[in-house]
């Protein structure tokens, strides 16, 4: 029988980096292992007194650098360690890795083609899809989950890892997943309960709004 105790978990993207603050932006997937920004730093610290007030019972992190300090930045009010989770890195984006969508869609324009109408099937260019990203990421979650029910816990993770999520529990076809947006440092809420998972809250970043 499925628990009626309420799991919740905090997904968050990362904070900024300069690849992100960049215009246009630079994609940087799994290869390139990024650190904060300044403005990145301010984000996570932002974000971290945002959940302050709330009871975490563990944070956990991509292995990614910018991952792991944004979640260092949560976890300090609760006097909390990181757990780095291997399988929550971000998106390998392979041979577009360090390139803008303009310069791609250039260069590569019928793989750009491609992943523009069916990013869940056709990936990055030698990289991941959104499928391969959901395949990789919902277990660990899963796992999380229920070894932490009826607690609260934080998960830090990216933009592409969290939109597969999401788009999963919206029952999203996963082609449509990288229009979900996800901000810098932006929370989502996930509920679980009875064995289902539900989003009620989505890239909310009104805390990070005099940044």
């Amino acid at each position: 029988m499925a628990s009626d105790k309420r799991t919740t978990l905090y997904l968050i993207r990362h904070g900024a980096t300069a690849s992100n603050e960049q215009v246009p932006p630079i994609l940087q997937g799994s290869g390139v292992d990024s650190a904060l920004s300044e403005l990145g730093q301010k984000q996570a610290e932002t974000t971290g007194r945002l959940l302050a007030s709330l009871q975490l019972d563990a944070v956990f992190s991509s292995p990614m650098a910018r991952a792991v300090a944004t979640a260092k930045a949560i976890a300090a009010p609760h006097n909390l360690a990181v757990s780095a989770v291997d399988n929550l890195h971000e998106i390998d984006v392979g041979q577009w890795e360090g390139l803008d969508w303009g310069t791609i869609s250039k260069q590569t324009p019928d793989a750009y083609r491609q992943f523009m109408k069916d990013s869940g099937t056709h990936g990055y260019l030698g990289g991941e899809s959104y499928q391969d990203v959901l395949d990789r990421v919902l277990p660990p979650i899963e796992k999380l989950i229920e070894e932490f029910e009826g607690r609260t816990i934080a998960v830090v993770a990216h933009k592409a890892v969290n939109r597969s999520l999401l788009a999963s529990m919206l029952g999203l076809e996963m082609c449509r997943a990288k229009d979900l947006p996800q901000d810098n440092c932006c929370v989502n809420r996930i509920i679980a309960r009875r064995g289902e998972l539900k989003l009620d809250m989505m890239n909310s970043a009104l805390h990070l709004a005099s940044l």
